[in-house]
C-alpha cells in the first residue's frame, strides 16, 4: 500500500519509500530529502537554466525529459526555446526555487542537466571539458588528464573548477564573461582539448570515435552550444546513487566518485558551498585559443565522414 502523502513548501510528496530504482540503494524519500538539503547550493546552480531532467518512473527505462509535461503546476517557471532538431518551440522548466525543486524531485526526476546558457541569452557561461575514462579505467586516470587541461588552461591565462561527473569521470569548468559566442567557445574549447592532448599523448586522446582511443582519457570537447552537462550537486542514475561533487584541485588524488552520494554528500557539506567558493571569476576567453580551435575539426562532424569512409572501405573489401 502507498504511503501517505506528505507535503513540503505547498508539494504534495507521494509514494516516499519506493525504491527509486532497482540496485539504487536509496528510496524516493531519499532523493527529496537530499535536494532538499542541498537546494541552498544546487539552486543557483539550475537558477534560469532552461532545465532537463533524467527521470525514472517505476516499471520504466530512464528517460530525458525537456519539455514540460502538460499537467505541471502553473507555479513552475519556464522558458520556451526553438530546438532546431526537431523544428519546433520546447518548453523547459526554471527550477529557481525550493518548491519547483520539490517538485521536480516529486516526478522522480533524479539527474539535473542545465543549459549552458542563461534563459533568452545566447553567451554561454562557461567553457566546458568532460573527462571520460576508458571502460573499466580507473578513477585516477581521468584526475590525471583533469590536470592535462588545468596545464593546457593554465598557459592560456585562464583556471576552471573540477568536480566528479557522478558516474565515473571528471567534468572541469571556466567560468566566461558573457563575451563569446557559442562558436568561439566551442572552438576554444576543441584548442584545450588538443593542447592537454600534447602534454600526454599516452593517456589522453581527443578521438571521438570510440575505438580509436586504445585505452585512453577521452577529453569530450562537445560540451558546448545547445549541450547540457549535468549539475554539479546532481545525483545520478547509477547503483548507489552517486552525485556529482565539487572538490578542490588539491583534494582530487583522495577521492573516488561513490564517496559522495544521496546519503552521504549533504553532512559532507556542512555549511559550505565547493562549488561556489572554488569556482574562479567570470573570465575572457583567450584568442588564441580561439584561433587555434578553429584549424580543429568539430569532432561529430569528423567521425560522421570518418564512418562513412571506414563503411566504404569494408563495402569495398568485401
Amino acid at each position: 500500500m502507498a504511503d501517505k502523502p506528505e507535503e513540503r513548501d505547498g508539494v504534495k510528496l507521494t509514494n516516499l519509500d519506493q525504491e527509486l530504482f532497482e540496485g539504487a540503494g536509496a528510496t524516493k524519500r531519499d532523493l527529496v530529502d537530499y535536494l532538499d538539503a542541498v537546494r541552498e547550493r544546487i539552486l543557483p546552480v539550475l537558477h534560469d537554466r532552461p532545465l532537463s531532467v533524467i527521470r525514472l518512473l517505476r516499471g520504466q527505462d530512464k528517460f530525458m525529459q525537456k519539455n514540460l509535461p502538460k499537467y505541471t503546476p502553473d507555479w513552475v517557471p519556464r522558458t520556451t526555446v526553438w530546438a532546431d532538431s526537431s523544428h519546433r518551440e520546447v518548453t523547459y522548466g526554471l527550477c529557481n526555487d525550493r518548491r519547483t525543486l520539490l517538485w521536480f524531485g516529486n516526478q522522480r526526476a533524479i539527474e539535473y542537466h542545465p543549459a549552458l546558457m542563461l534563459a533568452g541569452s545566447t553567451a554561454p557561461t562557461h567553457l566546458i571539458m568532460d573527462l571520460d575514462p576508458p571502460e573499466g579505467g580507473a578513477f585516477r586516470l581521468a584526475v590525471r588528464a583533469a590536470r592535462l587541461v588545468r596545464e593546457a588552461l593554465r598557459g592560456a591565462g585562464m583556471s576552471g573548477a573540477v568536480k566528479t561527473s557522478g558516474a565515473k569521470g571528471v567534468h572541469v569548468f571556466v567560468p566566461l564573461d558573457g563575451e563569446s559566442d557559442p562558436e568561439q567557445v566551442a572552438a576554444a574549447t576543441r584548442a584545450v582539448a588538443a593542447r592537454a592532448e600534447r602534454l600526454d599523448p599516452d593517456l589522453a586522446t581527443t578521438a571521438f570515435i570510440r575505438d580509436d582511443r586504445h585505452g585512453k582519457v577521452f577529453l569530450d570537447a562537445t560540451r558546448s552550444g545547445g549541450a547540457t552537462v549535468v549539475a554539479a550537486y546532481s545525483p545520478r542514475v547509477r547503483p548507489g546513487v552517486p552525485v556529482s561533487f565539487p572538490v578542490s584541485w588539491d583534494d582530487l588524488d583522495d577521492i573516488k566518485p561513490s564517496d559522495f552520494t544521496v546519503h552521504t554528500a549533504a553532512g559532507l557539506l556542512g555549511d559550505k558551498d565547493p562549488w561556489a567558493s572554488e569556482m574562479p571569476s567570470p573570465q575572457p576567453l583567450d584568442p588564441g585559443l580561439i584561433e587555434e580551435g578553429r584549424t580543429i575539426p568539430v569532432a561529430r562532424v569528423q567521425a560522421m565522414h570518418e564512418g562513412k569512409r571506414r563503411a566504404k572501405a569494408r563495402r569495398e573489401a568485401e
